[in-house]
């Protein structure tokens, strides 16, 4: 009988210890299940990438975000995140315009500006005021208004897109380089037109080389611009490397010291721009910024070559909207009319 019960005894402790060695495992596998879960939820191919596009929308120019914007929709099938930036009495005119017209399927943010920011650091030009506007200024300050996205696309009001954004957003940013530009001498084949306009493209052309603060820089004065009404961003490099800040000091200094200004070639944007990303940002393909279509009523580009573009852009005082200006036609392809009718294309039949 002793024996007996210390065989049951002994087959009650492999009973229990096989029960707990059962129950262990269940527990512990859970961890790696759910692991698994998430890993599936997140993989790539069942979650589309959003591509976060900035553009600003100005009062007296609301037709050009709207046809930038129209023209980025129809030519991909990314996922677009239009962040359209505005100032306060702005806002309505371009929400009523995009939802009461065929863009009302776009998926996009309203962001308000505020012009307060800038206090105590545009010096006042009275040779082109038009640059001196607020949303000149907003793409300064992409990461207090973008806040969630690692990388963003901002792009000028004065462009149309003619190619796939989703080829502009997978532009590579080496490590360390916050943003992405195009240089003004990468593309020979817009050479010509710079010459015989007399353009800039050089620091000469953006900064007043006679001021000291200028000289110290140590950047030569040939040394190729860039155009930054197309940027891609690195938020996370722009954060760290606290360029808004940067920005603003040379902003603040150019009041003081009148280091730059409109009469040179790019303006009051370019300019601290210029300064603060010199050897410092990766390159944009050059046909993602087919530019200077609004310098001359004169310069014309073939035909040929504008269809092979990705992007135009109609930097300068010659806007498509305006009379006079060229290649209209591809920018009015995009135009939507104001369904309120405030916005009127400016014609010589009109």
């Amino acid at each position: 009988m002793a024996l007996l019960k210390k065989i049951n005894q002994i087959l009650l402790l492999l009973l229990v210890l096989t029960v707990c060695a059962i129950l262990y495992n269940k527990v512990h596998q859970v961890p790696s299940a759910l692991k698994n879960e998430t890993v599936d939820l997140e993989s790539p191919e069942e979650t589309e990438e959003e591509i976060p596009v900035v553009i600003c929308a100005a009062a007296g120019r609301m037709g050009a975000a709207v046809a930038a914007i129209s023209s980025i929709y129809s030519n991909t099938e990314a996922n677009v995140l239009f962040y359209i930036v505005g100032l306060k009495t702005t806002i309505p005119h371009i929400r009523r315009w995009i939802e009461n017209s065929k863009l009302k399927e776009i998926r996009f943010k309203i962001v308000e500006f505020n012009p307060m920011v800038l206090k105590g650091k545009i010096r006042q030009d009275a040779s082109r005021p038009e640059l001196l506007q607020p949303l000149n200024f907003v793409r300064f300050y992409l990461p207090l208004l973008i806040q969630k996205h690692e990388k963003v696309i901002y792009l000028d009001d004065d462009i149309i897109v003619q190619g796939d954004i989703q080829e502009l957003y997978d532009t590579k940013l080496a490590p360390g380089h916050a943003a992405a530009f195009s240089d003004d001498c990468d593309l020979p084949s817009t050479h010509e037109m710079v010459r015989s306009v007399g353009m800039q493209n050089t620091y000469m052309g953006f900064l007043d080389y006679r001021k000291q603060a200028i000289r110290d820089l140590g950047i030569s004065p040939s040394t190729c611009s860039f155009n930054p009404g197309v940027i891609v961003a690195n938020m996370t490099e722009w954060k760290h490397q606290r360029i808004t800040k940067q920005l603003e000091k040379w902003m603040q200094r150019n009041v003081e010291e009148n280091l730059y200004s409109s009469t040179l070639g790019g303006g009051v944007a370019t300019s601290p721009m210029l300064i603060v990303f010199h050897g410092k940002y990766s390159a944009i393909n050059p046909m993602w910024h087919i530019r200077h279509l609004g310098w001359s009523p004169d310069a014309h580009y073939s035909e040929h070559f504008l269809q092979e573009a990705k992007l135009l852009h109609w930097n300068g005082r010659y806007k498509p909207w305006d009379y006079p200006s060229v290649h209209t036609d591809l920018w009015e392809n995009w135009f939507i009319p104001d369904p309120s009718g405030k916005f009127k294309l400016i014609r010589p039949d009109s």
